[in-house]
């Protein structure tokens, strides 16, 4: 929702693209670096309830933001509902990989393809109602949204039965092995996440220099997010059956491919690209979250998804600030263009990770 109220809150507060950027990074930010406190706070008073919470807390930072009159008080309602957001991945992640074990990569892309339902949703529905209401009043009402959701997750979120992951202890090479595995998955998963957060932020004007309508900019990102659900769900289900490493070096060459013709196509074929493209930005996520468990103990595996999304996140915060730099020098096109470059630089990081795998051949000494 928030890419979607971009142009708005540039024409309400007069702001360049950094300016814009940062505001998305607020958000972003506060998200990232909580991650991990949220872990510890769900060993205190369980997951379901800091779920609860964190839920309640993103969606009263919303209403927070449509109280807002002014700039300062906008930033630091989104900062709280970064804040709330902040315990939903790593401990919702984990419940999953803990209730199927090590079958968790099919029920991990499954979720991830629920996230993007809403994304394909809500984008579209603020985009129509903020041609009817003011943006302020929108926000309450998504905000009142929020807080049932909250309410749901208190009362019917089961405690998932633990499903241990079939796992030979390891000799110290092999974890050796293991840990550098997770460290490149999560330097692919930082560029992953810079790519797909400097495209969206430029995405609504690049579109908008093409002479889209306000409402339909909301359409726009629905197509983005419904194509990003269904990678979400189809590069997990190639992931677990063509491999990571293959599925990754399709997914990124094609969002580089499609990022170029995004740039270079009028209106109504760009518009047509964009589900392809969405498939593309948000499939190699499914991949990368469905192998964090099987590079990692499972002991280990609530703060393992808590370092990796705090990395992603936190990239997802950074990387649009520095975009919208740049944007600000060379202009939007050439700054997306600069996204197209980051997805290439992954393939050589992909390659590193192959041997590192589990069931990959290893190299005869």
């Amino acid at each position: 929702m928030i890419y979607a109220l971009l142009p708005v809150w540039q024409a309400d507060f007069g702001l360049n693209f950094g300016a814009l950027a940062v505001l998305r990074g607020l958000y972003a930010g506060a998200m990232a670096t909580l991650q991990l406190p949220a872990g510890r706070l769900a060993r205190a008073l369980g997951t379901r309830a800091t779920l609860a919470l964190g839920t309640l807390l993103a969606a009263l930072g919303y209403a927070a933001a449509g109280m807002s009159g002014t700039l300062f008080g906008l930033c630091v309602a989104l900062a709280l509902s970064g804040a709330g957001s902040s315990t939903q991945h790593p401990l919702a992640s984990g419940a999953v990989s803990r209730a199927y074990g090590s079958d968790a990569r099919g029920p991990l892309s499954i979720y991830n393809f629920a996230g993007d339902l809403g994304k394909s949703a809500l984008p579209a529905a603020i985009s129509v109602m903020i041609t009817i209401m003011p943006w302020r009043h929108a926000l309450w009402a998504m905000s009142g949204l929020g807080v049932l959701v909250a309410a749901v997750i208190a009362l019917f979120l089961p405690s998932p039965a633990l499903a241990p992951r079939a796992q030979p202890r390891a000799s110290h090479r092999a974890a050796g092995s293991a840990r550098a595995g997770f460290w490149l998955l999560f330097a692919i998963g930082v560029l992953d996440t810079a790519v797909r957060m400097g495209l969206l932020t430029f995405l609504p004007f690049l579109l908008k220099a093409k002479g889209i309508s306000q409402p339909m900019m909301g359409t726009a990102f629905a197509l983005v997010f419904m194509g990003g659900a269904a990678g979400k769900f189809l590069c997990g289900w190639l992931g677990a059956r063509l491999g990571v490493c293959g599925t990754v070096f399709a997914t990124e060459g094609g969002t580089a491919a499609l990022i170029v013709a995004l740039i270079a196509l009028p209106l109504a074929p760009a518009l047509a690209v964009l589900p392809v493209l969405g498939m593309m930005l948000n499939g190699t996520s499914s991949v990368l979250y469905g192998t964090v468990p099987e590079l990692t103990p499972l002991e280990n595996t609530e703060r393992a998804f808590a370092l990796f999304y705090t990395g992603t996140i936190a990239s997802g915060a950074l990387s649009p600030v520095a975009y919208g730099v740049l944007g600000d020098r060379i202009g939007a096109q050439g700054a997306t263009i600069a996204t197209a470059a980051t997805a290439l630089a992954i393939v050589p990081l992909v390659v590193a990770l192959r041997p590192r795998l589990p069931g990959a051949p290893k190299r005869r000494s």
